[in-house]
């Protein structure tokens, strides 16, 4: 397709371990497929739009004048994946991961990250990892098991970034149940080569669907040598509040309030943990579910600092929207809407 003035483009690379497709429209399914597939894509990004939204075309291929639209799809071996990240990376030599999380089509994810690495302006390649989410409300235990089955392909492209000598630095994104798979990929290299690699230099967990007890015990697995973590978390988050139905009660990483004291206490002396609170925030869907993405705030955040490699505190926080506190610490919260930034490095 020919590109339209005024458009931008994100040329991504994707891994997927979603089976093809059958629908000639559509690239990969819901299904799992028997390898992991690598295309190059490219989306065109259309003019005059709002940081954060995404006009999804009404039918394939869409109107690049006015919708996301796929310009450009080649299929790559594993074997060319190091002259792809030669070619993407740039002068940064960086490498931006990102996990999509439940209920989401191959489309949708290829469309939200395209939007993402656009709005935060990102000095890096460009990686989605697609594990086979169904794209159904009713399919969550399903989504599950698909994303747990992903997780050691998600390492193995991590160590294939981080091989690379035209990467610098590998910057990590999961969303929602997609932290599952890529804490347990960062976890696995850890415990396969005694500790995370030096160029994972960020993990970030944007509404984490995760066990508060069981990402601990994750974040202790992968020992002292470890990226900095950030999350991205939110009180009301309807998306959140139904699994913690399904979990029987138990608050998704998510969804705490880094305030409360049993948090504080399971976070106390894990160093390198920022959490960033957007619980006063609206922006996107009614569920606010996608504030990482959909927040021009929360994504500045990103593009200006964490794909930086760097760390966020409160000074990174317009000053009438700043807070700053630390998990695990006595000190008293300085709380003021709508971002709250908070450290657990202090213990108590």
């Amino acid at each position: 397709m020919a590109a339209v003035p005024g458009t931008d483009s994100v040329n991504m690379l994707t891994a997927t371990t979603r089976a093809p497709s059958d629908d000639p429209g559509i690239l990969f399914s819901g299904e799992r497929g028997e390898t992991v597939s690598f295309q190059n894509i490219v989306v065109s990004i259309p003019p005059g739009r709002e940081p954060g939204t995404i006009q999804l075309p009404r039918s394939v291929p869409g109107d690049p004048a006015r919708d996301f639209v796929v310009t450009a799809s080649t299929a790559l071996s594993k074997d060319r994946l190091a002259k792809w990240f030669r070619s993407a990376s740039g002068r940064s030599k960086r490498v931006f991961v990102f996990v999509h999380g439940f209920n989401t089509p191959f489309d949708r994810a290829v469309f939200r990250f395209a939007q993402l690495a656009h709005d935060a302006d990102a000095d890096a390649a460009p990686v989605l990892f697609s594990w086979p989410s169904r794209g159904y409300l009713l399919d969550y235990s399903r989504d599950f098991d698909n994303a747990s089955y992903s997780r050691s392909d998600l390492a193995d492209l991590l160590e294939v970034a981080v091989a690379g000598p035209d990467v610098r630095e590998v910057v990590i994104l999961a969303h929602s149940m997609g932290s599952w798979p890529a804490v347990e990929a960062v976890r696995q290299i850890a415990l396969r080569k005694g500790g995370v690699p030096r160029k994972i230099s960020n993990l970030i967990l944007a509404s984490p669907d995760l066990d508060v007890g069981v990402f601990r015990r994750q974040v202790e697995d992968m020992g002292p040598k470890r990226p900095q973590i950030t999350l991205f978390t939110a009180q009301h988050d309807r998306a959140l509040q139904v699994s913690r139905f399904i979990a029987r009660g138990a608050t998704r990483l998510g969804g705490i309030d880094p305030t409360q004291e049993e948090y504080r206490r399971q976070f106390a002396g894990q160093a390198g943990i920022t959490v960033i609170d957007l619980s006063a925030v609206s922006a996107g869907d009614r569920l606010n579910h996608d504030l990482f993405a959909a927040s021009p705030d929360a994504v500045r955040l990103i593009g200006g600092r964490l794909l930086q490699g760097q760390v966020i505190t409160d000074s990174d926080v317009p000053a009438p929207v700043a807070a700053a506190g630390v998990i695990g610490s006595a000190a008293t919260m300085l709380v003021t809407a709508p971002i709250r930034v908070f450290d657990a490095a202090t213990t108590q």
